[in-house]
């Protein structure tokens, strides 16, 4: 077996697929890539059993065969050399050699038959959508799941797909994303969860891409094709909480201010708030806002005051600085909304501008008892 392939082509396909692989494995053959060549088609993939990512190159060469090579080991090699062919020469001592243009590199290597192999879907469901509008709606919803093992269904996100269109939720109990795009739809109604890591992986390779992305889904594994590569991945086994009940239909306050503006007032008050409960007071009266912090243990307190746009009862509220701060972040428009009923009742966050058509946001946060 053996193949001459571009040194930068392969780093760069090799470190997309590294993001699989987990740094302590309990099966070793896991810490390996696995390099499948059928002549000029070279499959390389990576898995951590629960996630498997594999992708194709074009290499020269007139052999076939399989190996799994150490994956950092080979990943090391490949970051210090500058553009140049490689060849790679499977011997029969067991050790893989790689021949550039100064040097000579041999690494052992595992039979590929040990590899596990990646599980096939069975009657599928699919979707397609462009590569950049995935990207968004993970990003967009990611940061809110929660990482609490004990409530599985709450560390991944939930996609609900429909006629009418896409759904994209995550929730960890403090704060709730539901990411909604009504410009892709799905040719029947599914729903199911899927883990961080996966997205993660997605968000990273599919960021700004113009290429469609392929989503097969069955109920316990999705696969997602775009390009020349397929991550197939286990999804998350339960029932995700009915997310609808929770948010508050009836929100009479409203307040609109320039997100940039809040966003730094809230950061710099909550310097000064109380570092376990990262608590900050929301005080609303006509058209003024007051943002204040206090940490009664080291007598500190901060006050700012910002003008804003406000319909509905003068009215208190405290939320945990560090999800406002978060959600803040994660928007991308001049001005939001935010929305509330009763200072016992969560807040409805929303961009007011800067959406794509049929592309819809709306945050929840919970706030928190404020001491008076």
């Amino acid at each position: 077996m053996k193949f001459i392939v571009s040194s930068t082509y392969l780093l760069k396909q090799l470190q997309v697929l590294g993001g699989v692989i987990n740094s302590s494995n309990t099966l070793p053959i896991l810490d390996n890539f696995l390099f499948e060549l059928d002549h000029t088609k070279l499959t390389v993939s990576a898995s951590d059993l629960e996630t498997t990512m594999s992708s194709t190159l074009d290499v020269e060469s007139d052999s076939e065969g399989s190996v799994a090579i150490p994956a950092r080991l080979l990943l090391d090699t490949l970051k210090t050399f500058p553009e140049q062919p490689l060849t790679f020469v499977v011997e029969d001592n067991n050790t893989v050699e790689i021949s550039s243009n100064h040097g000579k590199y041999a690494l052992a290597y595992a039979s590929g038959e040990e590899f596990p192999k990646a599980v096939a879907l069975e009657d599928p469901s699919k979707t397609v959508m462009l590569g950049d509008i995935l990207a968004n709606a993970i990003s967009k919803t990611i940061f809110a799941a929660g990482n609490d093992d004990l409530r599985p269904v709450m560390s991944g996100v939930f996609f609900q797909f429909s006629t009418e269109g896409l759904t994209f939720v995550a929730t960890d109990a403090h704060k709730l994303v539901k990411y909604t795009r009504e410009d892709v739809n799905a040719s029947q109604v599914a729903e199911f969860i899927m883990p961080k890591k996966p997205l993660n992986l997605l968000k990273g390779i599919l960021a700004g891409s113009e290429d469609e992305v392929t989503i097969e889904y069955n109920d316990s594994n999705a696969k997602f094709t775009f390009e020349n590569s397929e991550l197939i991945c286990r999804l998350i086994d339960g029932k995700y909480p009915n997310y609808e009940a929770v948010i508050p239909k009836e929100n009479p306050n409203k307040l609109s201010i320039d997100r940039t503006q809040f966003l730094n007032s809230v950061r710099r008050v909550s310097i000064f708030s109380n570092k376990t409960t990262h608590q900050i007071r929301l005080k609303i009266a006509g058209a003024e806002l007051n943002i204040s912090a206090e940490d009664i243990d080291y007598s500190n307190k901060a006050e700012e005051r910002l003008t804003c746009d406000y319909q509905g009862d003068d009215m208190q509220i405290g939320f945990n600085s560090r999800f406002l701060t978060e959600m803040l972040n994660n928007l991308s428009s001049t001005d939001v909304q935010l929305e509330m009923s009763m200072p016992n009742r969560a807040g409805i966050l929303t961009p007011v501008d800067g959406l794509d058509e049929g592309e819809q946001i709306t945050m929840l946060v919970m706030p928190v008892m404020l001491n008076s």
